[in-house]
């Protein structure tokens, strides 16, 4: 079995149910839920927009390979009313990120693991840190918990009430 750190995020909708369905999904397509982070409310990061976004990070158990994996992650952001346009950074209903997947390093046109801008994102960083700070990254060679103490990102990351 494979084990794959995925980021949940979406500020359109209803963001507490689609996190929950996203999860749901995971789990019937991809495999089980191992841990899950609390749920964090966020600022949008790389655009403004006036809905806070809801991020959750999720430890997942799966014997799919990398990039059935993000075929499957598509189809699940698709199908929960997540459209992609030309802005890299824009309001969505749901997107699924993989961050790690087990301890390898994937550099390809379409699938960066781990997360290449990781380390730059307080809201990814936060929730991985709850459920596993000392998972060590390949790359930078630094824990989770490392990385977020000198993680330079300002913005408010809190846990949903």
């Amino acid at each position: 079995m494979n084990t794959a750190y995925l980021l949940l995020g979406g500020n359109l909708g209803v963001r507490v149910e689609t996190l929950a369905m996203t999860v749901e999904l995971i789990e019937k397509r991809i495999g089980q839920a191992a841990k899950k982070s609390s749920i964090y409310e966020t600022e949008p990061w790389g655009f403004q927009h006036e809905n806070k976004f809801l991020n959750q990070v999720i430890k997942v158990k799966t014997a799919l390979l990398p990039i059935e994996l993000l075929t499957k992650i598509l189809k699940i952001e698709k199908q929960l009313g997540r459209t992609r346009n030309k802005s890299q950074y824009s309001a969505r209903t749901i997107d699924i990120d993989i961050l790690f997947y087990n301890n390898i390093i994937i550099s390809e046109k379409n699938l960066q693991i781990p997360h290449p801008r990781l380390h730059e994102r307080k809201f990814a960083l936060v929730p991985l840190c709850e459920i596993a700070s000392d998972l060590f990254h390949p790359i930078l060679k630094k824990s989770i918990k490392k990385l977020l103490e000198n993680c330079g990102d300002n913005s408010q990351v809190e846990v949903l009430n």
